[in-house]
């Protein structure tokens, strides 16, 4: 079997490492896309974090109830994804996800405008983070210029939790993407055409919140979501450490967009009818 030629491009942005793989190309060419796409990557992180001042998510933090601001599409197109998995998640999943935290603080309001791009501010503070879905929605855009590109054999990382591949490399069945955990209990995929995203409290212990409550999620210790879209997998992954089994039935009932695997010990269980890739055969 012929090995497949895939050239691989770094760069570091929105706190992370972000990895460009481009297999069956011209090395040339696909660095000038590359390019492009670490280009795109630098521009969401000056609108998207909340750490740069300028930022629009700095912007909307500043706004007073009754107060709008006009939005890049880019940034109305994360937020409007972010709202809508909320939604689905029952709260599970916010970008507000710390407001709970000053239980004196009126709970954060807020809405969208399509026509004009707008949020507005209804109430309290709109501190948002962006940090479970941001990365997810950069790989997103990222893979949609590709397609202008016209590159199919892909694979995008950011920061190793967040992954989305195109097309298999020539002679490969897929993309080698794999859940593991400390000690052992791992398995491997062969992923095309989808993302998988993941997280937990290896790295830095307990510290996504539960929304609901304001308090650091208890139930798990690791979860992996695999999705059409890596911000939908990111988002999921991040909800599954909030919801406990019941929970996770009810939000993926009836939604074939995106599964939830958990790994407990070894025990896998999967919820959700989303189709898991051809899993890659434990080595003998």
């Amino acid at each position: 079997m012929t090995t497949p030629v895939i050239h691989t491009f770094k760069h570091h942005a929105m706190a992370t490492e972000f990895q460009v793989r481009i297999a069956d190309e011209e090395a040339t060419y696909a660095g000038q896309a590359a390019q492009e796409l670490f280009t795109l990557v630098d521009r969401l992180n000056d609108l998207l974090s909340r750490f740069r001042d300028h930022s629009e998510i700095s912007q909307i933090a500043a706004l007073e109830p009754g107060q709008a601001l006009p939005l890049n599409p880019m940034t109305y197109d994360c937020l409007r994804l972010a709202q809508e998995v909320e939604e689905r998640t029952c709260g599970a999943f916010a970008i507000t996800a710390t407001a709970k935290r000053a239980p004196e603080a009126p709970r954060p309001g807020w809405r969208l405008e399509q026509e004009n791009s707008l949020i507005y501010c209804e109430e309290g503070r709109l501190e948002f983070d962006l940090g479970a879905i941001g990365k997810g929605f950069a790989l997103d855009r990222m893979a949609e210029e590709l397609a202008v590109w016209e590159f199919g054999a892909f694979l995008l990382i950011a920061g190793g939790s967040s992954v989305l591949a195109g097309a298999a490399p020539a002679g490969t069945s897929g993309w080698d993407a794999g859940l593991g955990l400390p000690g052992g209990g791992t398995r491997r995929f062969a992923l095309t055409h989808g993302s998988l995203g993941g997280s937990g409290i290896f790295e830095q212990g307990r510290h996504i919140m539960d929304p609901r409550t304001g308090q650091p999620a208890q139930g798990r210790d690791r979860a992996w979501a695999f999705a059409q879209h890596a911000a939908l997998s990111d988002a999921f992954s991040t909800a599954a450490m909030v919801l406990n089994d019941d929970e996770l039935h009810a939000m993926l009932s009836g939604y074939a967009e995106a599964c939830v695997v958990l790994g407990d010990g070894g025990t896998w269980r999967t919820y959700g009818d989303y189709p898991l890739p051809p899993e890659i055969p434990a080595p003998k």
